[in-house]
């Protein structure tokens, strides 16, 4: 099995290097990431003969093939297609592990979701991975020891799908010792938003703040709410952002 990961922290992150360790012993790793942060990039790619982007040179570690992009996590995923695994595809994309939530709709917004959805779109299935702390140097000890059994049952998921059905994965870990997580959970994605989001700074430019603003319409197995009560948690996004029964109100509309 060969398996692309990368990330939206950058190359020299913790997380992705914890992940590469915890994957070694699955498959072949291929590592395309970021050469620095690009937090909140999504799906976000340079577009433009004008546009131009740079790659490392291929670095060989422990059998694990490095490289950076001077672009966006997104970008990575496209230039690994077209170069390291040029005339076929890896069998999964790895995304992670995130320094941070990417509960609920900041999967709206992250790169590292970004990621895993490219590969969804290419027929490749992706797994994205998050814990729940911004810390840079944080415990990865939880991660470790939940990791093995969810990546083995998405895995034998991921191979009874369609490849182009569209669907990718985003699990998030509590940043909570192994013994205080309550279990695994399978969630829909929670609705919030952020508020007062901008704050002016004294020379006159204005940076992203704000505060977390839930929504009372969050069913009980909201992710961000599980998240918050000490469980794993597992949603299973599409590419497909259609909403069917709305569709179904609008067709009665206009035939």
């Amino acid at each position: 099995m060969k398996i692309l990961v990368t990330n939206d922290d950058g190359i020299q992150a913790k997380g992705l290097a914890v992940l590469v360790e915890l994957l070694k012993p699955y498959a072949e790793v291929t590592v395309v990431a970021p050469k620095e942060a690009q937090s909140g990039m999504s799906m976000a790619i340079p577009l433009g003969l004008d546009k131009h982007i740079t790659a490392s040179k291929v670095e060989m570690r422990d059998g694990v093939r490095w490289q950076w992009v001077d672009s966006t996590p997104d970008a990575c995923v496209k230039f690994a297609l077209g170069d390291a695994f040029r005339g076929y595809k890896p069998d999964l994309i790895l995304s992670g592990i995130n320094h941070g939530s990417n509960a609920a709709t900041a999967a709206c917004y992250s790169g590292t979701l970004g990621a895993a959805a490219e590969g969804a779109i290419n027929g490749i299935r992706a797994i994205g991975i998050s814990l729940d702390t911004w810390r840079s140097d944080p415990d990865f000890s939880t991660v470790k020891a939940f990791f093995p059994v969810i990546f083995e049952k998405l895995l034998l998921r991921c191979h009874s799908l369609d490849p182009l059905c569209g669907i990718y994965y985003n699990v998030n870990f509590p940043y909570l010792p192994a013994d205080q997580i309550k279990g695994i959970s399978v969630c829909s994605m929670g609705l919030v938003h952020w508020a007062d989001e901008y704050v002016a700074n004294p020379d006159g430019t204005y940076h992203i703040e704000g505060h977390l603003d839930d929504y009372p319409v969050n069913a009980p197995d909201a992710d961000h709410k599980r998240l918050a009560q000490g469980w794993v948690t597992i949603v299973p996004h599409s590419i497909d952002t259609t909403d069917y029964s709305e569709r179904e109100e609008l067709l009665k509309l206009f035939r």
